[in-house]
């Protein structure tokens, strides 16, 4: 099942890494987007790893991530 945030491009689905959160329509998850950016790399060069993903979905991520766990 499909949870909701307060976020427009971040789910959390049971059936997907356990729960973790994940950008909508991926598996990809917020955690690793976030581990990417603290290792010194910018939000725009984060698309090169992850195509599928846009700037705004990754700086959604960014923001999850920094309000609830960093």
């Amino acid at each position: 099942m499909v949870q909701a945030t307060e976020y427009f491009y971040v789910v959390k689905d049971e059936h997907i890494l356990g729960g973790e959160p994940i950008i909508k329509g991926t598996c990809t998850s917020v955690r690793a987007i976030a581990e990417t950016w603290r290792m010194g790399v910018f939000p725009e060069e984060i698309l090169q790893g992850l195509p599928h993903l846009t700037l705004v979905q990754v700086f959604d991520a960014l923001s999850y991530y920094s309000d609830r766990i960093g």
